[in-house]
């Protein structure tokens, strides 16, 4: 029932609700036009990878990775930006699915791996992660700056 395929220009149509919800899940506002040509220039400009999650054939969830790079690895590293699938579909394994086909994807890209963040209080995903073999980095700190408006 689970079907996992990369997304194109030609599946926004499909593609914009699910990252709108995943928007709304971290209280962003909706704005469907802003979305979809965030979307758009992505895929065009080949800045980021997408694979849409179907059950059956309704689209249920989808998995964003941006490309980074390694210089002590020398070696590209992906980040799993976005992971979405809606509640209707939750508790189906297709989070594992769209993870393991990101890390197919680590694999065919030739990259060193995957990295990826989560808020300490997203339970969900914090046992979902390790799960599908993602170790907790405890060794090292995340800063963030911020552009001053």
């Amino acid at each position: 029932m689970i079907s996992v395929k990369r997304a194109a220009i030609t599946d926004l149509e499909i593609l914009v609700p699910l990252f709108e919800a995943y928007r709304e899940f971290y209280k962003m506002e909706s704005n469907t036009v802003r979305s979809t040509a965030f979307l758009k220039a992505r895929l065009e400009q080949r800045e980021s990878i997408i694979f849409i999650a179907f059950w059956g054939d309704t689209p249920a969830g989808f998995v964003q990775l941006y490309p980074l790079f390694s210089s002590t690895r020398l070696q590209r590293l992906w980040l799993l930006n976005d992971l979405y699938v809606s509640p209707a579909h939750r508790q189906k394994r297709l989070g594992i699915s769209l993870i393991q086909k990101a890390q197919k994807w680590c694999v065919t890209s030739k990259a060193a791996g995957l990295m990826l963040e989560t808020e300490k209080n997203n339970l969900p995903g914090n046992r979902l992660y390790p799960k599908v073999g993602f170790n907790l980095d405890q060794e090292h700190n995340f800063y963030f700056w911020d552009v001053p408006d």
